[in-house]
C-alpha cells in the first residue's frame, strides 16, 4: 500500500453523524495499513445509502484500494428485497463497523399534553416527521406507532436531522424518533429540563440499559408486543441497528489484500485513541464489532418471510397495516 491512496466511498452526505463516524477511523486506518496510503473519502449519498452499496458492488476494481462505509439500511434493503438494491450482503467482505448499537426513543412535545400511553393512543392524527421514507429515523417512529397504537398517525417527511429538531420545538410536527445519544448530544435540555415527553426506547442490544435518568425508566418498544409476530418484527429490526454501518470490500478482492485491511481495523477498534477521537467527532460512543463479528452477525440475520413482509409495510409509504 506505500505510495498507494485508499478512497473510502461514504454513503452520507458530508457533515453529518456518518461521515464524522468515517472521519474519526480515517487517522487510525492509516496508521495501521502497512505502507501508510493516503486516505481520501468519496462521497455518494442518495437512495437510502442504495447508491454507494450498488457502485462499490459493480463499478469498483476489487483490488483493496476502495473500501466502502454503508448506511444501517445495507442490510436491510438486500432482506427486505427493495427495488434498486444490485449487491448481494453474502457476496461482499465485510471490515467490521464502529457502531453497533444505541438506543432509539420516542418522544412528543410537552404543548401536545401527551404526558402517559393512554393519553398517546386516545390521541388521533398525531403529525410523526422524519427525514425520507426508508431513513433508519422514519422507520423507528413507524415501529413505535404501530406497536403503541396510535390513531390514524400521519408521516411528515423531507427534513435534514437539523430541521426535523426545529420542526418539533416550532409545533410543525407532534413527535418523532430520535436516536437517544444523538439527541443528547444536541438537545440534552429537552430530557434535562423535560421538554418533551418520553413514551419508549428501543435498546439495541436488547436489555442494554441507558444511563440517563429520563430514559432508565421507558419502557422498551418489546413491551408494547402483543405477539409472535410482533415480537419478530422487533427482533429483526435490532439485528438490523445491529448490524451498524458496514465497513465494506467487493467481491473478490485478493485474500492478501483483504486480511492487511481486516488486521488494520481490528488494531484500530482496539486503540484507546480512537474511541476518544470518535467522541470527539461524534458526541458518541464508538462500539465497534470486529469484522468476524460482523461478518456472523450478517448470517445469523433473521429471514423469516412472513415478518420481512410485514416489515416492508412499516419501512414503506403506505398507512400501517391492521393489528
Amino acid at each position: 500500500f506505500q505510495g498507494k491512496t485508499v478512497t473510502i466511498v461514504e454513503s452520507s452526505a458530508a457533515g453529518g453523524v456518518g461521515d464524522m463516524r468515517t472521519k474519526a477511523l480515517v487517522p487510525f486506518l492509516q496508521k495501521y495499513i502497512p505502507g501508510n496510503p493516503t486516505i481520501v473519502m468519496q462521497y455518494m449519498d442518495g437512495g437510502g445509502g442504495r447508491k454507494a452499496a450498488n457502485h462499490l458492488y459493480k463499478s469498483v476494481r476489487p483490488d483493496g484500494l476502495t473500501i466502502g462505509r454503508m448506511s444501517t439500511p445495507f442490510v436491510m434493503h438486500s432482506i427486505l428485497g427493495e427495488s434498486g438494491v444490485l449487491y448481494d450482503i453474502d457476496k461482499v467482505i465485510y471490515l467490521g463497523t464502529s457502531y453497533s448499537g444505541g438506543y432509539h426513543v420516542f418522544l412528543t412535545r410537552k404543548e401536545v399534553g401527551l404526558d402517559s400511553p393512554e393519553k398517546l393512543r386516545a390521541a388521533s392524527g398525531m403529525r410523526i416527521g422524519s427525514q425520507s421514507v426508508g431513513h433508519l429515523i422514519y422507520i423507528s417512529g413507524r415501529m413505535f406507532t404501530y406497536l403503541i397504537g396510535l390513531k390514524q398517525p400521519k408521516f411528515v417527511t423531507g427534513y435534514g436531522s437539523r430541521e426535523l429538531d426545529i420542526a418539533l420545538e416550532k409545533g410543525e410536527i407532534d413527535g418523532r424518533s430520535t436516536v437517544a445519544d444523538s439527541m443528547l448530544h444536541e438537545n440534552r435540555e429537552w430530557a434535562d429540563k423535560g421538554l418533551m415527553d418520553f413514551h419508549g426506547i428501543i435498546e439495541i442490544p436488547k436489555g442494554r440499559k441507558h444511563t440517563h435518568p429520563r430514559f432508565a425508566k421507558l419502557p422498551d418498544i418489546e413491551t408494547f408486543a402483543r405477539s409472535d409476530m410482533d415480537r419478530k418484527l422487533v427482533a429483526m429490526y435490532r439485528t438490523f441497528v445491529g448490524s451498524g454501518n458496514p465497513f465494506i470490500l467487493p467481491p473478490g478482492t485478493p485474500k492478501e489484500r483483504v486480511d492487511v485491511l481486516q488486521e488494520a481495523m481490528r488494531k484500530t477498534y482496539r486503540d484507546p485513541e480512537f474511541f476518544k477521537e470518535y467522541t470527539k467527532l461524534t458526541g458518541l460512543k464508538a462500539e465497534p464489532q470486529m469484522p468476524e463479528e460482523l461478518e456472523q452477525t450478517i448470517k445469523d440475520m433473521p429471514r423469516d418471510r412472513e415478518a420481512v413482509e410485514l416489515f416492508k409495510k412499516l419501512t414503506g409509504p403506505d398507512p400501517l397495516p391492521q393489528r
